[in-house]
């Protein structure tokens, strides 16, 4: 099962519907396999893309797990909203966290799914997978952001006391209010090593840096422009507001997507830009960006103090 609403379902990588008989989607699995062998003009990408497809759906028995939202070893899998608590570092001090991280998204997501479905329509569930995988790629990107939110606070949590986060912090400018738009922080953190603005991204492609910014490797449907430059220019209107300088900002991508762990990509305005893996996400805020500046003990109570009579949450 993907972990992602973005990923391709292994009958969309087949190219069938769900609804073929086992001896029509085994004739897709050989078509495909031919098409993507690399001795024949495929890609190794494809070619593991579409074993994994047929691993998950090859027989009667792993395809009717599936079908019922279940991996090929029958484990549960849902969408649904996750404590944005690890389980293993609750045994250990917390990170102060204010906030509903993915929030925002889920509100959107539900809104649009239940408008998609068609209004008066019950659901009895909006993360079924059967219905999440049916949804145009507008609304699965929306699901997509919202757990990558929650996949990141998760991975804060482990910063420890010394840190504060708050999540889904309202940084609309004046121009996106007159337009009708709310614009947002994922996650500003505030620690030791300066002040971090975080930004959770799922594009469902492999990402690299060009010119100063991010850009998809592939087609990216809801690729922002210039991911990083973006969220260096809503780091600066919160920043306008309480009165406090952004260090770094950062876009958080699955580890899949990024080469490499850490990129440091450039600077915009005093402002570091980075691109980070999900999983090395706590490691970049505990030992910082070199030649940024770092709060001392009282200019860090100072800008806590500051955020915290500021911040207001979308």
């Amino acid at each position: 099962m993907p972990d992602s609403p973005l990923s391709a379902s292994p009958y969309e990588v087949l190219g069938v519907s769900a609804t073929v008989t086992q001896e029509e989607l085994r004739k897709a699995y050989r078509r495909k396999l031919r098409a993507a062998h690399p001795d024949t003009g495929g890609s190794e990408a494809l070619f593991v893309a579409v074993q994994g497809a047929w691993a998950a759906v090859g027989t009667p028995e792993a395809r009717a797990a599936y079908d019922r939202g279940r991996g090929v070893h029958e484990t549960p899998h849902t969408w649904a909203p996750r404590s944005p608590h690890s389980p293993k570092t609750q045994a250990r001090p917390q990170t102060r966290a204010y906030g509903h991280p993915g929030g925002f998204e889920r509100e959107r997501y539900l809104h649009l799914i239940r408008e998609w479905v068609g209004r008066g329509e019950p659901i009895a569930d909006p993360y079924a997978p059967e219905l999440v995988r049916t949804a145009p790629h507008e609304i699965r990107h929306v699901l997509a952001d919202a757990i990558a939110e929650e996949t990141t606070a998760r991975q804060l949590v482990s910063l420890g006391l010394g840190y504060t986060v708050w999540h889904d912090v309202d940084a609309t400018s004046r121009s996106a209010a007159s337009a009708g738009r709310v614009e947002k922080i994922d996650h500003v953190v505030l620690g030791p090593t300066g002040l971090f603005a975080v930004q959770s991204e799922d594009w469902a492609t492999a990402v690299t840096t060009r010119r100063g910014d991010l850009v998809p490797k592939g087609e990216a449907s809801g690729f922002e422009r210039q991911p990083l430059h973006e969220i260096a220019g809503r780091a600066r209107v919160l920043g306008k507001l309480a009165r406090v300088k952004f260090t770094v900002a950062v876009v958080v991508l699955p580890d899949d997507d990024l080469d490499q762990g850490i990129t440091v990509v450039g600077r915009a305005r005093g402002i570091s830009l980075v691109a980070a893996r999900s999983s090395v996400l706590p490691h970049l805020l505990r030992t910082g960006v070199a030649d940024t500046p770092r709060p001392d003990g009282n200019a860090l109570f100072e800008l806590r103090t500051r955020l915290q009579e500021t911040v207001r949450f979308v």
